[in-house]
C-alpha cells in the first residue's frame, strides 16, 4: 500500500496538519506526538451522527475508521491533566509576551570607578540580559571618565531586575536607575515605596516580607524603632506599589491601610521651617543658627506621612 497522509489539528477549527501513516494503512501513535507533543490519541466527527467518535488506539497503534482514514480531520486527544498544564503555559506565555512590549528606557550607572570601560559596562551587564547599548560619560577635552555612563536592556523584565539591586562593578558598588528626565515633567516619579499604616507590634519584618512577595519582589521592608504602628515595605516595581496605593488589606488578622510613601519637597520643607520656627525664633532671636537651626533640630523622616497618621 502506498504511503498516505492524514489530516490531524488541535482543534477543529485550526487548519489541520498532514501525518503520514504506515504501509498497512495504520498511524503511529509516536508520529502524532512527534507534531503535538502530550497527544494520547485521536478522535473525529462522524459525517452522520455529528457526533464525535474516539480512533481505536492498540498498542501505540491508530487504526483507520471502518479501514479507511477519509478525508476526515482529525482532531488531537491530550490526557486532562496536560491540557490543563500546556493551558497555564499558553496563559504564562502570553503574559511574558505582554511584558515583552513594555518599552525599556535608557538607565543611569552611577558611582563607576574611573577605570571602566564600555566593554567592562557590556560584559557585566550582559550577565543579567541581552544589552542593546552602553555607554561611559567622558570629559570632551581629557577624556577621562565621569563616573557615570548608561545601559540598555532588550527585555522590560531585566531592566526591572537590574534597577531593583546594587551592582558591584570593578571593585565598587554602583546603582542602577532611571534618570529623572525620564519621567513627565507635569507629574511626579512614582514612588516604588510604600507605607503601611495600623501594623501591630507582633508583626515582623520577615512576615511584612512574605506577605508582600505574593503581589511582586520585595526589595527592602523598615519596622521603625521604638514602634510607632506602622511600617514601610519597598517593591522593585512602582507599578506594584502604585497598585496597592489605597487598598486594606488583612496581615495576620488585623486590617492594614496602604498609601504612598513620596519624598517631601524642598519647598514645602522650607515653608514648614519658616511657618513653625519662626514664631519661635521671635522668643529666642540669640539662638545660634537662627531658625534653620531649630528647625534642623525637629527635622522629621525624609518621607511624607500620610495626614491620618502623623
Amino acid at each position: 500500500m502506498s504511503e498516505l497522509y492524514i489530516r490531524v489539528a488541535e482543534d477543529e477549527s485550526e487548519e489541520p496538519m498532514e501525518i503520514p501513516s504506515e504501509d498497512d494503512g495504520t498511524v503511529l501513535l509516536s508520529s502524532v506526538a512527534a507534531q503535538f507533543p502530550g497527544a494520547c490519541g485521536l478522535r473525529y466527527r462522524n459525517p452522520e451522527s455529528q457526533c464525535m467518535r474516539g480512533v481505536r488506539l492498540v498498542e501505540g497503534v491508530l487504526h483507520a475508521p471502518e479501514s479507511d482514514w477519509g478525508n476526515l480531520v482529525y482532531v488531537v486527544n491530550y490526557p486532562k491533566d496536560n491540557k490543563r498544564k500546556m493551558d497555564e503555559i499558553d496563559a504564562a506565555s502570553a503574559v511574558k509576551v505582554k511584558r515583552g512590549f513594555q518599552k525599556t528606557s535608557d538607565l543611569i550607572v552611577l558611582g563607576l570607578p574611573w577605570k571602566t570601560t564600555e566593554q567592562d559596562l557590556k560584559d557585566y551587564f550582559t550577565t543579567f540580559g541581552e544589552v542593546i547599548m552602553v555607554q561611559v560619560k567622558r570629559d570632551a577635552k581629557t577624556g577621562n571618565s565621569k563616573g557615570f555612563g548608561f545601559v540598555r536592556f532588550t527585555d522590560y523584565e531585566t531592566q526591572t531586575k537590574v534597577i531593583a539591586q546594587r551592582h558591584m562593578i570593578d571593585g565598587r558598588w554602583c546603582d542602577c536607575k532611571l534618570p529623572n528626565s525620564k519621567a513627565c515633567p507635569d507629574e511626579p516619579m512614582r514612588s516604588r515605596k510604600i507605607f503601611v499604616g495600623r501594623c501591630t507590634e507582633d508583626m515582623t519584618t520577615d512576615e511584612l516580607r512574605q506577605y508582600f512577595m505574593q503581589y511582586g519582589e520585595v526589595t527592602d521592608v523598615f519596622i521603625p524603632k521604638p514602634f510607632r504602628a506602622f511600617a514601610f515595605v519597598t517593591f522593585a516595581d512602582d507599578q506594584v506599589a502604585q497598585a496597592l496605593c489605597g487598598e486594606d488589606l488583612i496581615i495576620k488578622g488585623v486590617s492594614v491601610h496602604i498609601s504612598n510613601a513620596e519624598p517631601k519637597h524642598n519647598n514645602s520643607r522650607q515653608m514648614m521651617d519658616r511657618g513653625r520656627f519662626g514664631a519661635v525664633h521671635q522668643l529666642f532671636p540669640n539662638f545660634p543658627g537662627g531658625s534653620a537651626s531649630l528647625a534642623a533640630m525637629f527635622d522629621r523622616s525624609q518621607y511624607q506621612f500620610p495626614s491620618s497618621h502623623v
